[in-house]
């Protein structure tokens, strides 16, 4: 299935979760905010929540700094 992950095409599995993309990115235990066609969703929700054909996913990862 075809998504867009940060502007770029991917292919993902027919059955991917968001949990699972971001296990495969390993960001499962980092910070970050996570955006699917234009609308943030709880951490809580990503289990749930199964990708549709050409979402549109946006990941920005929070780096510290001082």
């Amino acid at each position: 299935m075809h998504i867009l992950l940060n502007g770029e095409a991917c292919e993902v599995a027919n059955d991917t979760t968001l949990a699972d993309l971001l296990g495969t990115l390993d960001l499962s235990n980092r910070r970050f905010a996570g955006e699917i066609n234009e609308e943030l969703g709880p951490r809580s929700e990503h289990a749930a929540h199964k990708l549709q054909p050409d979402d549109r996913i946006e990941i920005v990862q929070a780096i510290g700094g001082g």
